[in-house]
């Protein structure tokens, strides 16, 4: 029998060097791979910007706020001092006299006579009041049965001045005017009345003084009687207080 030799597994090279390892599956892209990493730049986290922008934020917020309290402050400051040495007060009105001497009610127009009397008072120790020309209107309820102005006058301090006008009436009825509630007033001999007056004045206080400042008078709750004859008729009651529009404040200086 004849013997027959294999060739060992482990054969060697040419050159008797040990046989090359056979190539593995993918090798090929495992070396791009590692070629690609290589050459990419190395990734370098950026530090975070928004707790910055927070922080910039609260500041600005935190800065405005003070100055606001610190601006309220001395507002309140300057206030209380102002009130301290002025001690302001607004001036007052009241009627004093209403008669009426004349009263005529048609269907197209009402002729009306007012004899008015009114006292301006102010009570302040270094306040001076300058009123413009003053419009007077007098209604009996949303009707007006009367239409007339005072003249303009300064008001020293602690003083009250009297005004007097003759406040009349015979302009036409705008159309849709209901007269009914007049005319019910008048079957009773009775009006209901209301004053109201509409000017501009300044503050005066040493050198200060504002600028025109618009204020509005109520005067309401009058009662007259229509004249029967030639003699007029007075208004009850009489001194009637008025109320001053609470939208008058003593602001806006002027040197």
């Amino acid at each position: 029998m004849t013997d027959r030799v294999y060739p060992s597994a482990k054969q060697t090279a040419k050159g008797g060097g040990p046989a090359p390892a056979p190539a593995v599956n993918g090798g090929s892209n495992t070396n791009k791979a590692q070629l690609y990493n290589a050459t990419r730049p190395m990734y370098r986290p950026q530090p975070p910007r928004r707790r910055h922008r927070r922080s910039c934020c609260r500041s600005i917020c935190l800065c405005t706020t003070l100055i606001i309290l610190f601006l309220l402050l001395l507002a309140a400051i300057a206030g209380t001092l102002f009130w301290v040495f002025y001690h302001p007060h607004r001036p007052s009105f009241s009627v004093s006299t209403l008669h009426l001497s004349k009263f005529k009610l048609t269907d197209t127009a009402i002729t009306s006579t007012f004899d008015l009397t009114l006292t301006a008072r102010n009570t302040n120790k270094k306040i001076v009041f300058l009123y413009d020309p003053i419009a007077v209107k007098i209604f009996s309820g949303d009707i007006t049965v009367g239409d007339g102005s005072l003249p303009g006058f300064t008001q020293a301090t602690k003083n009250f001045t009297t005004l007097r006008a003759v406040i009349s009436n015979s302009s036409p009825f705008s159309d849709g005017t209901d007269t009914s509630p007049l005319k019910s007033s008048l079957k009773n001999k009775n009006l209901q009345l209301k004053i109201t007056l509409e000017t501009k004045v300044k503050v005066k206080m040493g050198k200060l003084k504002t600028k025109k400042l618009k204020i509005r008078v109520n005067c309401d709750g009058i009662k007259i009687s229509v004249p029967t004859g030639k003699s007029p008729t007075t208004a009850m009651p009489v001194d009637v207080k008025c109320k001053v529009d609470p939208t008058f404040k003593i602001i806006k200086w002027n040197v």
